[in-house]
């Protein structure tokens, strides 16, 4: 027997096929893992945000030259950020209830000085049960301020490659992206697009030569790796994007990491991470969100691409593998 109309006149439910509403409600419970943002320097507010997505672990980047008041940078400097986060990194986590961790690094995207000083004392840094990677670092093809000799910047990166492999630790590559043509330009005493806090026009002349300055950057950083006997699976490529991935797939054995969580600045979006899965499989792919106090970035990124990558047709087991267990294993986090 039908039953009876509650509403005035048929509505769409009543042509609707119930029997195809099976609804994957386990996404909603699914934890993940950022493998690289930068949540120390965010507000509270933001961490929060993070935990009422489910996040489940982090990795926290310490490296970075965004948050140093002087150009040249001072090995000094790089050593408060890196013993800033330490400081703070228990209290995030018992306010947030998410596991915390750290990766310390050298970036090159600004001229440091003395840097032999950053390496010295980072093999005591890389014993620390809570650092559980090193970087981000990475050969990058111009810096702000003041350059950094091409040859200088990749015997920073392969000697910190060299401290992953002595301390059996990954290192997450700060890969250069191809910034996507902009719909319209800003204004030019704007600087980059409203929402990087950067003094953009302090960039240099690059230190690299050739048509694709970003892909052949991930390629030295390739070629530090071999050099100093860190395995490629102990490399994770964060920033993966069209102009790399090809390259990492298919002539290295990398992870790759997708930064969606500004997606607006680099292009680079959850469809980019599906078609990566359909192409390549799920075992070397995973997705972080790169969130920065500089940066207009999104803390509910990844659960967005959780749900989007459902709705591309991506296996529900296949987009556990990435966003969960494959940053899970590689950086030796929570179960």
């Amino acid at each position: 027997m039908t039953a009876p109309h509650a509403t005035v006149r048929p509505t769409d439910a009543d042509h609707l096929d119930e029997s195809a509403a099976d609804l994957p409600t386990e996404l909603l419970n699914l934890p993940w893992i950022d493998p690289h943002n930068h949540a120390h320097t965010l507000s509270w507010e933001d961490r929060e945000r993070y935990a009422l997505a489910g996040c489940r672990s982090m990795v926290m980047v310490s490296s970075g030259y965004h948050w140093t008041p002087y150009k040249p940078v001072e090995a000094s400097d790089i050593r408060f950020l890196w013993d800033d986060a330490i400081n703070r990194r228990r209290a995030i986590e018992r306010n947030h209830f998410f596991e915390a961790k750290l990766s310390l690094g050298v970036h090159t995207g600004v001229r440091i000085e003395n840097p032999d000083e950053l390496l010295d004392a980072m093999d005591d840094y890389c014993a620390l049960d809570e650092v559980v990677a090193v970087g981000e670092t990475g050969v990058t093809p111009s810096q702000h301020v003041e350059r950094w000799d091409l040859d200088e910047q990749q015997a920073v990166v392969e000697a910190q490659m060299a401290l992953a492999a002595d301390h059996d630790l990954p290192v997450l590559l700060h890969t250069p992206n191809t910034t996507p043509d902009a719909k319209r330009e800003y204004r030019d005493d704007l600087g980059v697009t409203p929402g990087y806090e950067k003094n953009a026009g302090l960039g240099t002349e690059p230190v690299l030569d050739g048509e694709n300055l970003a892909l052949e950057a991930v390629k030295r950083d390739v070629a530090a790796a071999r050099d100093a006997g860190l395995a490629e699976e102990r490399v994770v490529a964060s920033h993966a994007d069209a102009n790399n991935t090809e390259y990492l797939m298919t002539e290295t054995d990398c992870y790759l990491s997708y930064t969606i969580g500004h997606s607006w600045l680099v292009g680079v979006d959850a469809a980019d991470v599906a078609d990566a899965i359909d192409e390549y499989g799920p075992e070397r792919v995973m997705i972080d969100t790169d969130t920065a106090n500089v940066l207009r970035t999104d803390p509910y990124a990844v659960k967005r691409a959780i749900f989007e990558l459902y709705r591309y047709g991506i296996d529900i087991d296949d987009i556990r593998t990435v966003v969960y267990e494959n940053p899970r294993d590689v950086f030796g986090l929570a179960e």
